[in-house]
């Protein structure tokens, strides 16, 4: 038995009238080539750390440190957050296929 969803197709006027709110572009899927999604938490990583080494560096511009302090922490902390996350999706198939 087939549910009535396709009484009324949508065509594509219809799709390109819908209102794009900023919700729903930043909850839209984005698709990376397989060698930049794997390379992505390390490259958050790095740009944390070279953030984070740059502020020993400035020594005229000390309105910038905040910022680059910021820069800093959020990106280490959005490396760690997506690396273990992915680990702990490999520990979950490899417990599923045994």
């Amino acid at each position: 038995m087939l549910s009535g969803a396709a009484r009324n197709p949508i065509t594509l006027g219809d799709i390109e009238r819908t209102p794009r709110t900023p919700a729903k572009f930043a909850s839209r899927k984005i698709w990376l080539p397989k060698m930049l999604y794997d390379a992505l938490p390390y490259f958050y990583l790095t740009s944390g750390f070279a953030a984070f080494f740059a502020t020993l560096y400035v020594s005229e511009w000390f309105w910038i440190l905040p910022h680059y302090l910021l820069f800093s922490a959020a990106c280490s902390h959005l490396g760690i957050v997506i690396y273990r996350r992915r680990l702990r999706g490999k520990k979950r198939e490899h417990q599923d296929a045994d």
